[in-house]
């Protein structure tokens, strides 16, 4: 079952999301987050980088959960 407690938020620190979720790494990359901002929280490298904070945290989210819940897929496959 799908928790929404593991999903990422703005509010963590970079360097523990990409040791939980290593596929988000490439999405990071691809935002320009630097490897020294890695000890900081997403939303302030976010602002820093002239970025949505929502656009990144959904990006993220998407990279390492998919845009769908395994549940979700089933129904609409049923």
């Amino acid at each position: 079952m799908f928790r929404f407690d593991h999903l990422i938020r703005r509010d963590m620190i970079i360097r523990e999301v990409k040791q939980r979720y290593p596929d988000t790494v490439p999405v990071f990359e691809a935002l320009h987050f630097r490897t020294p901002c890695d000890d900081c929280d997403i939303e302030t490298v976010a602002r820093k980088n002239g970025l949505n904070t929502l656009d990144v945290v959904t990006a993220l989210n998407e990279a390492a959960f998919g845009t769908k819940t395994e549940s979700e897929e089933n129904a609409n496959n049923q």
